[in-house]
């Protein structure tokens, strides 16, 4: 199946322009232990085909070794989950937004635009070095996804044409 990712980038915090908040929606810490990550990550990939959703047990347990320094946040109102954001540090300069999803019962319901906010925020307060936020998404994403980063200040870097397995 074709795709097209699109790589966008912040590379100043005040290009974030901040979505209207969501009273109770919060961006909490969570443990690389935690059974959330994987649960949150495979059904938030779930509508869209990402690999999160289809792997084994020996497939996460390479996934987390290999990624030895991600960092994971768990999007929750009232104590329920609603979502997730993943961050990679790259040089202490860089922050990936490595993956940010709500949870499907949770999306169409105008939680993203704040919660992104969130995400974002949190990207930029990761190291005191920051000079540039990026993420990647994709036309097999929520359609509107990339319009929503566009919207929260993101800017388009990079396009890719490829296959997905």
């Amino acid at each position: 199946m074709k795709e097209i990712v699109t790589y966008v980038e912040m590379t100043a915090r005040d290009q974030l322009n901040p979505a209207a908040s969501v009273p109770g929606l919060v961006l909490e810490s969570l443990s690389r232990d935690s059974p959330l990550v994987v649960d949150l990550r495979a059904r938030i990939g779930a509508p869209y085909g990402w690999k999160s959703a289809r792997r084994t047990d020996e497939e996460w347990g390479r996934w987390f070794a290999q990624c030895p320094t991600r960092i994971f946040w768990l999007l929750s109102i009232g104590g329920e989950p609603v979502g997730m954001a993943s961050y990679d540090l790259h040089s202490g300069e860089e922050v990936e937004i490595e993956a940010f999803g709500l949870l499907p019962d949770f999306v169409g319901k105008g939680l993203g635009g704040w919660a992104l906010t969130l995400a974002v925020q949190r990207a930029w307060k990761l190291s005191p070095a920051v000079s540039r936020v990026w993420l990647h998404t994709s036309t097999l994403d929520h359609p509107r996804a990339l319009p929503s980063y566009h919207r929260r200040g993101f800017r388009t870097f990079k396009t890719e044409e490829r296959e997905r397995n």
